[in-house]
């Protein structure tokens, strides 16, 4: 096989490396020369056999006799090496697909995977954690942590994945077909990639075609459920619900600050099965609360256990900037969460707050803030905003907060930026308030990632204190 490996990024690399070894021979392409570790990688490969073309250029023209091209996920279809190969003819797969191609046939461990808008990563390292508390041997893999292909071929086999998938992966996925999936939610987001929600959404649902034992979607979500309804499963795969309210037959949910299964025990009809309670939780922020319901469904659904799924949700704690308590003095409380990198997530993080004062800014990436702005302007007590596009929230914020304080700042260095909204949020905070940076955009204007951001949040925070 000749194959095209578009992009030499982290999955880019590990699709490269793979198909090398098992044979096939691969040119790997990327307009970025990249650090010296990619440089080095390169190197690797060429020894290997692999033709490495990394630079500017690389990617204009897709080489002659290719089989296969595999894509990173972020690269768009509109781009030139991926249009003349759906010219041609040739297939186009991602990360993912290459990896259930490679699965071994007679030991393919079950796949549990999760997408979303929001919570992804929070959902599936709850998971990946439950099962190992279940004693499997599991790992996260996809959107987050190891490749998914060098996990498909890692020597040692794996009991069971908790598959991160993007909206970007789930676009070149198509013959994927996962033990239980989750839907966490839809909304607005990558409109700046995508032309419509229409088509944002039909990526998102990709995850359950061919799903053999459970779709698990959100209540509170209409667009989840008919995502479910739509997609082609094995039959006898059940749709499984999660509600933050009492649950119905077939659902997980809350009752009396308890999480219950009313989906997977033979008495549902008349009765739930306890599995912890809320303040058993890291935090009992309503999304959070969601992400550790679908987590305990899909866990269920493979089979684990009641204990298991408390004892790992109990044990478990996310990583930093996720709803993350920095800072707390003169009654008041100092939060990041960085990893709000939409208005859907930014909204989640403001709902389990009250009263606020709201850092935000970034890259909107085409989205829009005025629902989120509407359904919580009476928690505000002050906005300050940073970033490239600040202006597209403070209009939202003059169409529907009018009576709240906002403070734009506009200081191009990130960390700067940061310390002045520091600054500004002490001399605005009351006793009883929370400074929330939730800043439902991306970071890349001013930062390296949304993690760097956190960090110099963190660090201004603990200057101040």
């Amino acid at each position: 096989m000749k194959a095209v490996v578009a992009g030499f990024g982290v999955s880019g690399f590990a699709a490269a490396d793979n198909l090398t070894h098992l044979g096939a021979f691969v040119i790997a392409l990327d307009e970025s020369q990249g650090d010296e570790e990619r440089q080095e990688k390169a190197k690797l490969l060429g020894i290997l056999g692999a033709d490495i073309r990394l630079g500017e250029g690389a990617t204009h023209v897709l080489p002659d006799d290719v089989d296969v091209v595999v894509t990173s996920p972020g690269w768009r279809p509109t781009a030139p090496l991926l249009a003349q190969a759906r010219e041609r003819g040739i297939p186009i797969w991602g990360e993912v697909e290459l990896a259930w191609r490679l699965r071994d046939p007679d030991n393919a461990a079950p796949w549990l995977a999760v997408t979303g808008t929001n919570g992804k990563t929070t959902t599936v390292q709850m998971l990946d954690n439950i099962l190992r508390t279940a004693g499997l041997r599991s790992v996260a893999v996809g959107n987050v942590g190891l490749p998914i292909v060098e996990a498909v071929m890692d020597p040692e086999p794996y009991d069971v994945f908790a598959v991160e998938l993007s909206s970007f992966q789930l676009h070149y996925t198509t013959s994927m077909a996962a033990e239980a999936a989750v839907v966490l939610n839809i909304a607005e987001d990558h409109l700046d990639w995508y032309p419509s929600m229409t088509e944002y959404a039909a990526d998102k649902g990709r995850v359950y075609e061919g799903v053999e034992r459970a779709c698990v979607y959100n209540v509170a979500d209409d667009a989840t459920m008919h995502l479910v309804e739509e997609a082609d499963v094995v039959e006898g795969a059940r749709a499984i619900g999660f509600t933050l309210g009492t649950p119905a037959v077939g659902q997980v949910g809350i009752v009396e600050d308890i999480l219950v299964d009313r989906a997977f025990i033979a008495e549902r009809q008349t009765s739930a099965a306890e599995l912890c309670q809320v303040s058993d939780l890291a935090s009992a922020a309503p999304h959070y609360v969601q992400n550790a319901l679908a987590a305990a469904a899909l866990a269920r659904a493979h089979g684990v256990s009641q204990a298991a799924v408390r004892d790992g949700l109990k044990s478990f704690r996310p990583d930093g900037h996720r709803i993350e308590v920095v800072g707390e003095a003169e009654g008041v409380t100092w939060v990041d969460d960085s990893k709000a990198t939409n208005p859907h997530a930014a909204q989640a993080s403001l709902q389990a707050y009250d009263p606020v004062v709201w850092i935000a800014g970034g890259l909107a990436k085409g989205a829009r803030f005025e629902d989120l702005v509407a359904s919580v302007h009476e928690r505000l007590r002050a906005v300050i905003l940073i970033g490239q596009d600040r202006d597209v929230i403070a209009s939202a914020l003059t169409a529907h907060a009018g009576g709240v304080e906002v403070i734009e700042l506009d200081e191009a260095d990130g960390e700067a930026a940061l310390a002045q909204a520091v600054d500004r949020a002490a001399a605005l905070s009351q006793p009883g308030d929370t400074v929330l940076l939730a800043p439902g955009c991306a970071s890349q204007d001013q930062f390296r990632d949304y993690k760097a951001r956190g960090d110099a949040f963190a660090a201004a925070v603990r200057r101040r204190l």
